[in-house]
């Protein structure tokens, strides 16, 4: 069950990150076309910024799905079988610990807690705690920036939900083949 939880998330983050990287080339593109033509748009130097930021973060969290991310396996390739399903348990342990010491950075950047007890009063939550994520515009969307760093949640949650399904597969189904 787990499994499919993480494997169907993985999907979506992929999913996601595709669109993402077309999105991108898109914006680069169209930003080269408009500056040829001497009508920049600047925006789209920000927005294809900010699309880059979220292809990545959706994509390393599938990748601690897949496990796929870069790794350098020259201790590991020496291992036993054995000591090599140690050693996999290991880093799957230290990437849940990771993705949890993630959520805990996340909730006290975004302080939904406090925000919550100022009544969603941005102006009251801002000037109990100077934090102003929650009003800063971006430079030149003029959106709030909250929105693009809100993929910061996602991956933590992403990553957590990946790694306790790596961790619940049964030991013998670990990968110990060395590359």
């Amino acid at each position: 069950m787990l499994g499919k939880l993480s494997a169907g998330w993985a999907r979506i983050e992929l999913g996601a990150a595709a669109i993402l990287a077309v999105a991108i080339t898109i914006l680069i593109l169209l930003n080269v076309v408009t500056r040829s033509l001497g009508a920049a748009l600047f925006w789209t130097d920000e927005l294809a910024i900010y699309a880059m930021v979220w292809m990545t973060f959706l994509g390393a969290s599938a990748a601690v799905h897949h496990g796929s991310a870069v790794a350098v396996t020259i201790v590991t390739d020496a291992l036993s079988p054995g000591l090599r399903k140690i050693a996999v348990r290991l880093v799957d342990l230290i990437v849940l610990g990771f993705a949890l010491m993630m959520i805990w950075f996340c909730w006290q950047w975004f302080a939904p807690d406090m925000l919550l007890r100022s009544g969603f009063d941005i102006g009251a939550f801002q000037s109990e705690t100077f934090k102003f994520i929650y009003s800063e515009p971006t430079t030149t969307l003029g959106i709030r920036k909250v929105w693009v760093w809100i993929v910061v949640w996602l991956f933590s949650a992403g990553a957590t939900l990946h790694a306790v399904a790596n961790l619940s597969r049964p030991a013998d189904r670990v990968n110990v083949e060395a590359s």
